[in-house]
This record gives structure tokens, C-alpha cells and sequence, in this order.
């Protein structure tokens, strides 16, 4: 069965309070009986484990929970569970804070240079799509800026470098 706190808390206070048996108390509050006698051990343990994990996060700055506790259990021998040990340190709220990315502030970007003619400036771009059968092909698109005018379209399945370079050569002519 599982113990809530509260349903603890009910029985204790049905058992003082109004006289009732321990077993009554314990089913009416849906709690077993070594529940409503559990008690806390080591509550000094706890004050120990918390003063080695602030001694440990002020000597190591960047050490998290992980750092700290393989530190206290392979270092100092303490066999103290990981789950113990968690709690104490999330509730002296030791957790590192995830430090924001450092954003670059870039300055506005000149506009393009708009050409006075045609032949001053070309823009050249690669693109690819599929066929229906699945076999994928890429053109070689170059275009006079001045005017939007295509100079010039290679399509194949692969273009290799060399093949780019006869293309714009012949382009040039």
C-alpha cells in the first residue's frame, strides 16, 4: 500500500485525538501500520551530506550533482544512496543554472549592389529534384542579374566540376 503523507497524518491524529485503535486508524486512512510508525533516521547523516555538498559546490564551482556525488562516493568512501543525496542537494538548490547561448549581434547587411548594365554580374545556383522512377537529377542555373535573363541551364544526373567550368566558359563566348 501506498503512504501519503496526509493519510499518515490522519491516523496519527485519529489515534490521539479521538482514541481510536492504531489498526482502525490505519485502514480508515488506507495506510499500513509500518507506515504509521515509521519514523526518520539519520537526520544528522542529512546534515553532514548537506555540508559536504556546500563545501563541495563552493571549492568546485562547475561541479553538478553528478561531479559531487561520484566525488563522495568513490573519493570518500560514503555510501550514501544517489537519491538521498539528490534531494538534499535539489533542496539547498545547489542546481546549476544552463548558462543562455551568447547570441552574436551582426550589423545589418549592406544592400545588393544593383548592375548598371547587363554582363556586369551573373548569379549562379545548383538545385535538384526526383523523377518519378526515384532517379534524382541537378541543373546549373546562371543568370545575368542586371536583366533576370537565364545565360544558361546544364542539366544531368551528376556535374562535376570540370563540366561546370565548360559550361561557364562556353557561356562566356
Amino acid at each position: 500500500m501506498q503512504a501519503s503523507p496526509a493519510g499518515q497524518w490522519m491516523a496519527i491524529s485519529a489515534v490521539r485525538l479521538r482514541g481510536v485503535s492504531i489498526a482502525l486508524a490505519c485502514r480508515t486512512s488506507q495506510i499500513s501500520e509500518s507506515c504509521y510508525r515509521y519514523e526518520r533516521k539519520l537526520s544528522n547523516e542529512n546534515a553532514e551530506i548537506a555540508d559536504w555538498l556546500v563545501r563541495l559546490t563552493t571549492a568546485h564551482r562547475t561541479w553538478g550533482f553528478g561531479l559531487c556525488f561520484l566525488y563522495l562516493r568513490n573519493v570518500k568512501g560514503f555510501a550514501w544512496n544517489h537519491k538521498r543525496v539528490r534531494r538534499i542537494y535539489r533542496s539547498l538548490e545547489l542546481n546549476l543554472r544552463s548558462k543562455p547561448k551568447k547570441r552574436l549581434v551582426r550589423e545589418k547587411p549592406e544592400p545588393l549592389a544593383v548592375p548598371d548594365g547587363p554582363n556586369m554580374t551573373w548569379s549562379m545556383d545548383f538545385m535538384s529534384d526526383k523523377l518519378s522512377d526515384g532517379r534524382s537529377f541537378r541543373t546549373l542555373n546562371v543568370l545575368d542579374d542586371f536583366n533576370r535573363e537565364g545565360l544558361g541551364i546544364e542539366v544531368a544526373i551528376s556535374i562535376p566540376a570540370l563540366r561546370v567550368i565548360r559550361t561557364l566558359e562556353r557561356i562566356i563566348e
